[in-house]
């Protein structure tokens, strides 16, 4: 299963750096080659929901261990076969992107190997994004916009706050705002696990990378 190295055309964006600037850079996240070697050594299909999250909440260890990112990790799955079809860690830190979080990641993998931006088009079976942690802010209209039909949550937003990360002003009934949208929210699937890969980062000194060194102003 290979993971492509995606890019995406930026317009009216300062080009990062270097003597030859340009108003369209190509702006690119590289997703950790750890990742894609990790992956090939799973099971193509995982049909029952704790090793789903499991996975995912390997990768975000294993995020942790490589010191590729925060303590994060995402995947998409075929919701009723549990193929799995793409999968992220978060690449914040390391690839200056503050949009790098996993979930975006591994929408973004997705619909990349789909060729498609809609993972619930005409045809397709319905995909689901587990994530270690629920989304913040900015993930929650990632989600919204890439058409699975379900997630799958580990941690809550109070633990991730709980280690100093900003989760942005999330309404407080998004996960009923998500059900009328017909995207099912499951919340505390391996809570417990999915917390001790937070503490685990915490005791390593992680970055916690919040906007303007989380001032909030």
């Amino acid at each position: 299963m290979g993971y492509p190295r995606w890019s995406l055309p930026v317009f009216a964006c300062t080009a990062f750096g270097g003597a030859a600037r340009t108003m369209t850079p190509e702006v690119s996240i590289r997703i950790p080659d750890w990742l894609d070697a990790h992956l090939r050594t799973l099971d193509a299909v995982h049909p029952e929901g704790d090793e789903r999250m499991r996975l995912v909440i390997e990768l975000s260890r294993l995020n942790v261990r490589h010191g590729t990112g925060g303590p994060f990790g995402a995947a998409v799955f075929a919701r009723d076969s549990g193929r799995l079809l793409a999968a992220g860690v978060n690449c914040v830190e390391t690839s200056g992107r503050s949009v790098a979080h996993a979930e975006v990641v591994a929408i973004l993998a997705a619909q990349a190997r789909l060729g498609t931006y809609d993972l619930g088009g005409p045809g397709r079976p319905e995909y689901e994004l587990v994530s270690s942690a629920e989304p913040c802010a900015m993930c929650l209209g990632a989600v919204c916009w890439s058409g699975v039909r379900r997630l799958v949550c580990g941690a809550r937003d109070e633990d991730v706050r709980r280690i100093g990360f900003d989760e942005g002003p999330k309404p407080a009934d998004w996960t009923a705002a998500f059900e009328a949208r017909g995207i099912r929210v499951v919340r505390d699937v391996l809570r417990d696990e999915a917390v001790s890969v937070l503490r685990l980062y915490q005791a390593a000194g992680g970055v916690v990378y919040n906007a303007r060194q989380g001032s909030g102003r």
